[in-house]
């Protein structure tokens, strides 16, 4: 029955309390944004492309494997021509030693052997000698060529005309000159004087050898913008592998350019700032009193952020793809604790942020968007786990038949069906049944209660309810008829039922303390007879303080706390004020001597336990239990509830309150109806 005025409410903290929000929001998701989100592909060649139509954004060049490019280097280096010095000091160095060293002569040979020798030292010098090393290397091919260097030319020369010293050694043995007495010879350790002299040049080499495969062109074509590579569905053929490939290599490329990240950092900031302000101002708009709960607008945020990150996970990974993330399980979080359009909104707000981070984003928009509406249409509320596992199956098949219009839409031919994607809706489904453990989290971190939790607190065996039963049984029974009085309200103006129900079975538990001085628990004896009429009213209004002190023992929701804090509102014990004003007709009365401690209802449920349960208690004092009796009782009570301001904080209408006055008396005259007496058998 209260009137909100969203220009008179909304304030400039308001304002800057909705701002920070985004803003910190924007934040988190643009800071953990993969910046190179954009440049990767799940590429497999001879798979299906997976993924729309893929046309060049700009153009680049089409890169080379590492196979090939490996491959022609390997060639530049088999054909390489090394460049060698010629040093002619090694010769002279060598022949003066040997010739110094055998001057008298070689013991057992004539003089003229030295001369021979000599003379073959200087043809195998003047050929020239390789280190053995470099000889195998380059003789395996015998084609191979030098660049001898002498002096300030270089030529060009095969490496069959040279000698290594192992060789060199054997040609001088071997000469047919020499060879008879080749065992003399080989006492004199010829080979001391057989050095190289023919020099590798590192420098000269590898200066030229750099130059060589700078040359090797890393590209074999270019992709032109608006040129398509691939389409979905295609198979993605070696060509095709090398553009998509070549792609990625040159956005990296692009990415790494500092002024490009940061443009882009931008521009990621500004969507998110529009995506998050436009579900902002609609929770301002039309769910305004989400933002009076902390936990209510906590939650809504901390879901998206929390699959924007899980998104941004998943796009860096190599294994793991976006469509196993149980994304339809936000609108189902949302639904349980709060209404059906806002879990939509929340849905496709965290869908458009995460597509962002997407390189084709339409297809993951439609099919989540799709499966998000099936979770809430599915789902109206929350009391089974079968409700759950049947909206598990309707997201997954309408998960299925989405990808399935999409392949159907692109393929040429059934063979070229793609499986894959199936596979990963499967795990969403099977993720998806995580949803109810994870309510029971989520009611623990922000505050909220559940309708499993509110089935398992109606739980008739719970302690709580067990004592209320055994210690004042007339009130655990006046509290199950307001609890069905309550929940056919609730149904009838479309209230929560579940939640009036159990707050009903709770709302007198602080009658426990003193079962006896409530008129429903008692039998013949009233202790409020030897009791002033302030004391009596003490006891009767304690029953609510004593309610919320059992409730916190027992760890009740406080949406529970709530209806016994509410239930009598700020009214008072009039039965024992009214009694006190008439023996005290010249006294002023203290008024809060016989007024309810707690505050008048805030919540159209509580406003209906309020009603059910005056009118229940009210009823049972009636003389006689006709319809005009009932429907005067409930008139005079109701709107003497109303007339005392009882609901002035409450979004209940006068609507609301006409439902609730016809269900009442129609159903207190089904509970009190007049019952036919049998007739007695005549006796002949």
């Amino acid at each position: 029955m209260s009137k909100f005025n969203y220009k008179e409410d909304f304030t400039w903290h308001d304002f800057l309390v909705r701002l920070s929000i985004i803003i910190g929001t924007v934040a988190v998701i643009v800071i953990a944004m993969p910046r190179d989100s954009q440049n990767y592909f799940h590429v497999e060649q001879g798979k299906p492309w997976k993924y729309a139509d893929f046309t060049a954004p700009f153009d680049f060049p089409i890169y080379k494997s590492e196979t090939r490019i490996k491959q022609e280097q390997d060639s530049i280096l088999s054909h390489h021509e090394p460049y060698y010095q010629y040093d002619k000091s090694v010769e002279n160095d060598a022949v003066s030693r040997f010739l110094d060293d055998y001057k008298d002569g070689i013991p057992g040979l004539g003089d003229d052997y030295i001369s021979i020798i000599s003379n073959r030292l200087h043809r195998i010098y003047q050929a020239g000698i390789m280190k053995a090393k470099d000889y195998g290397d380059l003789i395996s091919d015998t084609t191979r060529q030098i660049l001898l260097i002498n002096g300030k030319e270089s030529v060009r020369m095969p490496v069959t005309q040279f000698y290594s010293t192992k060789n060199a050694y054997e040609v001088i043995i071997n000469d047919e000159k020499l060879e008879a007495v080749r065992a003399t010879l080989q006492k004199c350790n010829l080979d001391d004087y057989i050095k190289e002299n023919v020099v590798y040049d590192k420098r000269l080499s590898e200066a030229s050898l750099k130059e060589l495969m700078s040359g090797i062109p890393i590209a074999i074509g270019v992709v032109q913008k608006g040129e398509k590579v691939v389409e979905h569905g295609e198979i993605v053929d070696e060509k095709t592998y090398r553009m998509l490939l070549s792609f990625v290599k040159e956005n990296e490329k692009r990415g790494s350019d500092n002024t490009r990240k940061e443009l882009s950092a931008a521009g990621e900031a500004i969507y998110m700032f529009i995506i998050i302000s436009l579900f902002t101002i609609y929770l301002t708009l039309f769910r305004k009193d989400y933002f009076d709960k902390t936990r209510s607008f906590a939650m809504l945020y901390s879901l998206i952020i929390i699959f924007a990150l899980l998104t941004a996970l998943f796009v860096r990974s190599t294994f793991l793809h976006v469509y196993i993330l149980p994304y339809a399980i936000v609108p189902i979080f949302v639904r349980v604790f709060m209404d059906s359009r806002t879990a939509f909104m929340a849905h496709f707000t965290m869908i458009i942020v995460c597509a962002c981070m997407l390189k084709y984003p339409f297809e993951f928009i439609v099919i989540e968007s799709i499966a998000g509406l099936v979770a809430i249409y599915s789902l109206r509320e929350l009391q089974y786990r079968s409700q759950l596992f049947k909206t598990v199956l309707f997201v997954a098949m309408s998960c299925m038949l989405s990808c399935l219009a999409f392949d159907l839409i692109r393929i040429n031919a059934i063979s070229d069906f793609d499986f894959s994607y199936y596979k990963y809706l499967v795990a969403n489904a099977v993720l998806m049944l995580f949803a109810y453990p994870l309510i029971y989290l989520l009611e623990k971190m922000f505050g909220f209660t559940s309708d499993i939790t509110l089935i398992e607190l109606s739980n008739t065996n719970n302690a709580i309810l067990r004592q209320l039963s055994e210690m004042a049984p007339g009130t655990f029974q006046h509290s199950i008829q307001v609890g069905n009085l309550g929940a056919e309200i609730a149904n009838r103006i479309g209230a929560d039922a579940q939640l009036v129900r159990t707050g009903a079975l709770y709302h007198d538990i602080g009658k426990i303390s003193n079962p006896i001085y409530f008129t429903e628990n008692q039998s013949g004896f009233n202790p409020h007879e030897g009791l002033s009429s302030v004391e009596s009213a003490q006891i009767i209004i304690s029953h609510v303080t004593e309610g919320l002190k059992l409730a916190e023992k027992f760890n009740l929701p406080q949406i529970i706390k709530d209806f016994i804090n509410t239930h009598h509102g700020q009214g008072k014990a009039k039965f024992f004020y009214i009694k006190y004003k008439n023996e005290h007709p010249d006294e002023e009365v203290d008024e809060l001597l016989f007024t309810y401690p707690g505050v008048n209802p805030f919540t159209r449920e509580q406003a209906i336990l309020m009603m059910a349960d005056a009118v229940e208690a009210a009823s049972r004092s009636l003389p006689e239990y006709t319809e005009q009796s009932i429907r005067s009782l409930v008139e005079k009570i109701i709107n003497g509830q109303v007339s005392d301001g009882y609901f002035r904080d409450c979004p209940i209408t006068f609507r609301d309150i006409a439902y609730a006055k016809t269900v009442l008396i129609e159903k207190l005259k089904t509970t009190y109806h007049t019952r036919v007496i049998y007739p007695e058998l005549n006796k002949t």
